[in-house]
């Protein structure tokens, strides 16, 4: 362990669920440096969601829009953040433009993979096997650890600190009434494309089917989820509750953490719920859960596998996206079932 104190900037990615695997390279960076400072550059949403990390010391927001170039802003920016006079700069995107900072504020030791062709804005230029190493979790962290050292095979998982709490404000201001009824959080988004997302169809026979047993049901999303969640609770029911757009980042913590389990597609939230160790039932498309898996033993993962998936793509591009429709209502209610048998956490305090 280095004992010298140590100022690390953390340039963060531009992704909900990314953003919770980066946690997992904050609890490394405290086990090797016993006096670090880590300090993260990030987009202004995540800012609640850094602060649910006690590895955090400060949140810095990027002040330029994502995937903008804005290099008179950059420049202003760096000189800003030469003046925190860091020691090492760790960035997570593979972006030009996310190297540009750290190279313009003259921080001495620059770390990443090299992406985007970064030699000269990088100089501890790091290289992966991905073979090896097949979790974008595992890369962070091994941009954490010394050149050279042992791989990170099993990387500390992402623990959120969530508040209890405030949860029966959070549903006094949502409208909805505290009960002892265990609570099923469904979260039928993924703001990476429909080949991501489970049918709302069966989203909401899986809904009816908890509500006929005694169960609130509340679906969470954005904004632009609420088309979906409108679909899922278009039967209508005193105990499911439409929160698409109604939550803040800092309240979906708080709820995904009080709930009896959660339904996920491969998502943000997905990432979220594993990190406030509920159960979660993850459900996965087109994209592999052998590089972006929720990272918790309480996550039972449904993929059908198919002979054209993981494809990646953000819409199926044979079609018939079969590797979600496929994927049948009742292999996810046993799912739940099993998730649920042995203990059932109550929602609404």
């Amino acid at each position: 362990m280095t004992t010298a104190r140590r100022n690390v900037l953390v340039v963060g990615p531009s992704w909900v669920g990314d953003m919770v695997m980066a946690q997992s390279l904050f609890q490394i960076l405290c086990q090797q440096i016993s006096d670090v400072q880590i300090s993260v550059l990030a987009p202004k949403w995540s800012l609640p969601l850094l602060g649910r990390m006690p590895e955090v010391a400060a949140a810095i927001p990027t002040p330029f829009e994502h995937g903008r170039l804005s290099l008179r802003q950059r420049f202003k920016f760096a000189h800003q953040l030469h003046a925190k006079h860091f020691d090492q700069a760790i960035i997570l995107p593979r972006s030009l433009k996310a190297a540009l900072v750290p190279f313009l504020a003259g921080i001495p030791l620059r770390t990443g993979f090299l992406g985007e062709k970064r030699y000269g804005l990088l100089n501890d230029i790091r290289r992966i096997n991905q073979a090896e190493l097949p979790r974008t979790v595992q890369h962070f962290v091994q941009l954490g650890r010394p050149r050279h050292s042992t791989l990170e095979i099993s990387p500390p998982l992402p623990r959120l600190v969530a508040h209890p709490h405030a949860v029966a404000n959070i549903l006094d201001r949502l409208g909805i009434q505290p009960s002892e009824q265990p609570v099923l959080v469904i979260c039928p988004g993924a703001a990476f494309g429909p080949a991501k997302r489970w049918p709302p169809a069966y989203f909401a026979q899986i809904a009816q089917q908890q509500l006929l047993r005694g169960w609130q049901v509340w679906l969470i999303g954005s904004q632009e989820d609420a088309r979906i969640t409108a679909e899922i609770s278009g039967t209508g029911s005193p105990y499911l509750y439409d929160l698409a757009g109604r939550t803040r980042l800092e309240d979906v913590v708080d709820l995904l953490s009080v709930a009896s389990c959660v339904i996920s597609n491969d998502s943000g939230l997905m990432h979220v719920a594993a990190a406030v160790d509920t159960p979660v039932i993850a459900l996965f498309g087109s994209t592999s859960p052998k590089i972006n898996p929720p990272l918790s033993p309480r996550a039972t993962i449904l993929w059908r596998e198919l002979s054209c998936s993981p494809c990646h793509q953000r819409s199926c591009p044979l079609g018939h996206t079969n590797c979600l429709y496929e994927l049948s209502v009742d292999r996810v209610q046993e799912a739940l079932t099993r998730a649920t048998e042995t203990s059932i956490r109550v929602g609404a305090p």
